[in-house]
């Protein structure tokens, strides 16, 4: 018998929605207008929808009379907080782009966004832990004078911004409004890419909106959930999984702290009666991790996600055992499809749950096809798994050339993942095609940290290799050729070189100092060799 092809498509009963997310939110607000749309522990701070409605369309106000026209891009930089929420369905209101950069950026990489993307307003703000944004912002905005304004959380910019909004009519707003189509650039992403540049993958309305709604369907949610949400807003995890699946369902979404905290977040979900809790691996492992871990009243669960790594079984058994999540999901995808493509179902067993990422999800095909003849492979072999439908991304922002290098003619998005698809449907992520690195959930690509060490005054040549990790799955080395022979470089230096210039996540947590790189015979360095080599020297060093 010949074997089924490895192709799978979503069948649904419940249609996509054909609207903006502006329109989405007004249902929901007229739907539960009394129940909590949003709740911020470290302040104390809560909306009910109708309460956030208002917000949100204070906020929408405030741009407009700043001078934000449709399809303007709006930057937006901070740790999770109430106000990177309104920004997200402000902007969605009045047709604005909003762009997340990544709180853990830097310097180049702020520029390099703002300039890539065009940011004409950015929301931004003062400070957190290390990190001074207002400094920073201050340091780039003279060079930039397409970045018009600047406004910051919990300063009078802020307060500026909203009062300016009060004196432009509502209707401005509803006018606005009727000018957007579902179909319209809403959203961008910066991802990693082959070059090592930020690429900024551009979502629209119907990406993002269905993504949130489905995923939140398969979790079965409605109007009672409340979904405590760890996970970064900058990324689709939080804003879409998260916050776009819970108001599209007239759900309540819960911000334990501005960045991850295992005990904040169970006491978030203990004292606010969560009925989901979102995470990758490591934040889980860190929960189950707490002392005390069973004083926290965890009863009110009943699902969550589980995204960015493979989940260990014992830790999977661990989470649907003492934190009560039994319909937990484990999702896949990349910001490049809205993000989510595969996702388990609640009735799903251990075996699922830990070693596939699920199935697809209603309306989107999947399939796995031989990377080089791009046939369609047979189900049970391994093959580059892509994805189509309404959530593959409109593009790379300003970036033809690279859109058409993953988005072929048929509309395919090309994941660079090596995936088996089993019998049932289910799919097995079992290796990428590039050397993208994947550490705690955070997607690395070598080339740009490479870029980056090519202007240390110490270093010849340099690759950048992700070798094994206990904790984070993967980290970050450095190999490189010293300018001088003979010459040392340290862990540590390098990391005082990368500090405030790398986000942390990207700083090379291994140094080997080599005096040459294995080499094809084309001429192209072997870092399969390297990663094999380097992980043995680990074990043993870690043996010892």
């Amino acid at each position: 018998m010949t074997p089924s092809p490895a192709y799978a498509s979503g069948v649904s009963d419940i249609p996509l929605l054909g609207e903006t997310i502006g329109a989405n939110l007004d249902r929901a607000i007229a739907a539960h207008p009394d129940r909590d749309a949003l709740v911020d522990r470290p302040s104390g701070r809560r909306w009910t929808y109708a309460e956030f409605g208002r917000a949100v369309e204070e906020v929408a106000l405030g741009l407009l009379a700043a001078g934000v026209a449709k399809g303007d891009r709006v930057g937006v930089w901070a740790p999770n907080c109430p106000e990177w929420v309104l920004v997200q369905y402000a902007t969605a209101k009045i047709g604005a782009i909003l762009v997340n950069v990544n709180p853990a950026y830097r310097l180049h990489e702020l520029e390099y966004v703002l300039d890539q993307a065009g940011v004409s307003l950015l929301v931004s703000y003062t400070e957190y832990k290390t990190s001074d944004y207002r400094s920073m912002v201050e340091r780039v905005r003279a060079a930039r004078p397409a970045l018009r304004t600047v406004v910051y959380i919990g300063d009078p910019t802020w307060d500026r911004l909203v009062e300016r909004g009060s004196g432009v009519p509502t209707g401005r707003l509803a006018e606005r409004e009727r000018e957007l189509s579902f179909d319209d650039p809403i959203n961008i992403q910066y991802t990693s890419g082959t070059t090592g540049f930020p690429k900024g993958a551009t979502l629209s309305h119907h990406n993002i909106l269905n993504n949130g709604y489905f995923v939140g369907e398969l979790l079965g949610y409605d109007e009672h959930d409340r979904i405590c949400l760890p996970v970064p807003f900058y990324h689709c995890f939080g804003m879409v999984m998260g916050n776009l699946a819970a108001t599209s369902h007239g759900a309540c979404m819960i911000i334990p702290a501005p960045t991850f905290d295992p005990a904040a977040t169970l006491e978030a979900v203990a004292q606010e009666r969560a009925t989901s809790l979102y995470g990758v691996p490591t934040m889980f492992i860190a929960e189950l991790g707490l002392d005390g871990l069973a004083s926290y009243d965890l009863s009110s669960l009943r699902t969550g996600i589980m995204a960015g790594s493979p989940c260990p079984v014992e830790i999977m058994r661990r989470v649907i055992g003492e934190m009560h999540m039994e319909e937990v999901a484990i999702c896949y995808g990349m910001t490049e499809t809205s993000p989510v493509s595969t996702q388990t179902r609640r009735a799903d067993d251990l075996e699922r749950r830990t070693s596939s990422v699920g199935r697809v999800l209603p309306h989107l095909e999947v399939k796995v096809v031989d990377p080089v003849a791009g046939t369609t492979m047979p189900r049970g072999e391994a093959g580059e798994l892509c994805t189509r439908g309404y959530s593959v991304m409109l593009g790379y922002w300003d970036n033809p050339e690279e859109t058409a290098e993953v988005i072929d003619a048929g509309r395919w998005m090309h994941t660079g993942d090596l995936a088996v698809m089993r019998g049932d449907g289910y799919v097995d992520i079992v290796g990428r095609i590039k050397d993208m690195i994947i550490r705690g959930g955070e997607n690395v690509y070598p080339r740009e940290i490479e870029e980056f060490l090519y202007s240390h005054p110490k270093i010849s040549d340099v690759q950048v290799i992700g070798v094994p990790d206990d904790k984070y799955g993967e980290e970050i080395m450095a190999c490189v050729i010293p300018r001088v022979p003979g010459d040392t470089l340290t862990a540590e230096e390098v990391a005082e070189f990368c500090s405030g210039r790398l986000a942390h996540f990207k700083v090379p947590r291994h140094v080997r100092v080599v005096e040459s790189f294995p080499m094809t015979v084309s001429g192209k360095v072997r870092k399969v060799q390297m990663r094999e080599e380097f992980t043995r020297d680990l074990g043993a060093a870690a043996a010892t």
